[in-house]
């Protein structure tokens, strides 16, 4: 709505500027052909002088009022302010215009705005003022009971009820923050202070003091639309010699104090000791007796049990008893159980090892006809292939040794040679072992 607020005001102005400059290009046109300067000289037949667009203006005028009379009636009420209607012909009127959009009746209604946010009526140094080393104001002087002026430092917070902002604005003075305010409070103060004294105000009764004055600032400016929410009383300001007196005398008064208070705190001490006497002497009545009791009862105790105890005992040898024959007799059968396990064991060991032995003859029985075929097979193998003596040699002397099989028909007469030698060398060998074998008996 503010964009549409100015859009209309720039669309009202530019109308504005258009219709100037149109009244302006035909006035400078008309200028310059009354000199002759708007065509060339010896042109003939002159023309007519240039029209002077009038209409065109009046209308561009006549428009641009309507937008700017639009944006005229549209209001616009920030956050934390509140507006109220002011019309040129019936006064103030009833209503509060909260933050926000309105539309009001263009040059006839104007809205006149208020700060509805809490604000502060301060007298005397401020926390501000103290920190910065300056005074915001000076201190509310008010007349005591006495007739001393003392200096309040007082902050009234209010805030301007906005349902009332039609009676403020048509009743009240302007700005409510200095033509209102201070007054009230200041006249509520010296009327409640005025009843007081001194030492009422600065100590005794001071929070009576700042609740009634509370109370009646809060009447007075309720009447008047505006809303008190608290009101401080920072700090008293008194007269130089009655605060020396008034220091001495407090000095004293907190002497006085402190005095009866050692004096009541002595007295108690007393009736305490007193007390804790009685108390202690009660206590060892109460414990002598209590003793003497609990011997009684230990005694009668004692003698209750010894009949139960007897016969208690009587049992308990006589389980002894017989746990002791049944340990006995567990004993003898525990012995009797472990000789039996003993000989069945060695009856057990007895067979496994005969079981061994037996086994381990059958083992060496097969072994040994296992041998036996074997060296027969070999034998065979061997009167078969005779060279597989010299292969089988040949592969356990070194594994350096590289073996090659070459054919024996007597193309290459190296090989020849040596496979010549090595059957000589066979049979010489196979003839002395048949020269040293023994001949049978054929008896």
């Amino acid at each position: 709505m503010l964009f549409v607020k100015y859009l209309l005001l720039s669309a009202g102005i530019a109308m504005f500027v258009i219709a100037a400059g149109i009244l302006t290009y035909d006035a400078y046109l008309l200028i310059y052909y009354r000199r002759g300067r708007l065509y060339p000289e010896g042109t003939t037949p002159l023309p007519p002088p240039p029209a002077f667009r009038w209409r065109t203006p009046v209308a561009l005028v006549m428009l641009a009022w309507a937008p700017l009379l639009i944006s005229a009636g549209i209001v616009i009420v920030p956050a934390g302010m509140a507006g109220v209607r002011v019309s040129q012909t019936k006064g103030t009127l009833a209503g509060t215009l909260y933050p926000g959009v309105h539309f009001v009746t263009p040059m006839v209604e104007r809205v006149e705005l208020f700060n509805t946010r809490d604000q502060l009526f301060t007298t005397g140094i401020t926390e501000d003022g103290l920190a910065k080393g300056a005074v915001k104001g000076a201190p509310l002087h008010v007349q005591a009971k006495e007739g001393l002026t003392l200096g309040l430092a007082i902050t009234v917070r209010y805030q301007v009820d906005p349902k009332r902002l039609d009676y403020i604005e048509a009743n009240l003075p302007q700005p409510l923050e200095k033509e209102i305010v201070p007054p009230v409070v200041a006249t509520a103060w010296r009327e409640l202070v005025s009843s007081y004294t001194v030492r009422e105000v600065f100590s005794a009764k001071r929070e009576e003091v700042r609740q009634r004055a509370s109370e009646a600032i809060r009447k007075r400016l309720a009447a008047d639309g505006i809303v008190v929410k608290e009101v401080m009383l920072r700090d008293i300001e008194l007269p130089q010699e009655y605060a020396k007196g008034l220091e001495s005398l407090l000095l004293k008064e907190q002497e006085n104090d402190r005095m009866g208070v050692e004096t009541e705190i002595h007295q108690k001490q007393v009736k305490v000791a007193e007390a804790d006497a009685e108390a202690a002497k009660v206590q060892e009545v109460k414990q002598a007796e209590g003793q003497a009791a609990v011997r009684v009862l230990q005694a009668k105790g004692e003698s209750d049990a010894m009949q139960y105890l007897l016969p208690l005992k009587e049992k308990q040898i006589q389980q002894s008893k017989l746990e002791a024959e049944a340990r006995k007799e567990a004993t003898v059968k525990n012995a009797e159980a472990a000789g039996e396990a003993k000989l069945i064991d060695s009856k057990a060991e007895m067979e496994r090892r005969k079981l061994l032995a037996q086994a381990e003859a059958e083992r060496i029985r097969l072994t040994a006809i296992a041998d036996a075929e074997r060296m027969r097979n070999e034998s065979v193998i061997l009167k078969q292939n005779p060279l597989l003596i010299n292969k089988i040699v040949a592969e356990r002397l070194s594994d350096k040794l590289q073996i090659m099989m070459v054919p024996a028909d007597g193309k290459f007469f190296f090989t020849n040679d040596v496979l010549r030698g090595m059957n000589t060398a066979n049979h010489v060998s196979q003839s002395e072992d048949a020269a040293e074998a023994p001949v049978p008996n054929d008896k």
